[in-house]
């Protein structure tokens, strides 16, 4: 499975795949999306939106972190 599947698919079925994705599945696509959000300016909203799936779930997964799995993922990543 790619990150890239995923991030340039209908909302729904990216909502849909959300739920069988590994962590760090989860976490590759939020960076994907946030990438996109940065740098293309067309479907911005489409992209804000799984941006907000993607948040959801990581929320329904790590309960009151606020994000913090991931953003200690991605720190993870830069040293690896």
């Amino acid at each position: 499975m790619t990150t890239n599947n995923y991030v340039y698919e209908d909302p729904a079925e990216l909502a849909a795949k959300l739920e069988v994705m590994t962590a760090d599945e989860v976490f590759a696509a939020m960076k994907a999306l946030e990438h996109r959000s940065e740098t293309a300016a067309e479907d911005r909203d489409e992209t804000l939106g799984m941006i907000t799936l993607v948040e959801e779930e990581i929320e329904r997964r790590y309960p009151g972190q606020m994000l913090a799995p991931y953003r200690t993922w991605k720190e993870e990543q830069l040293f690896s």
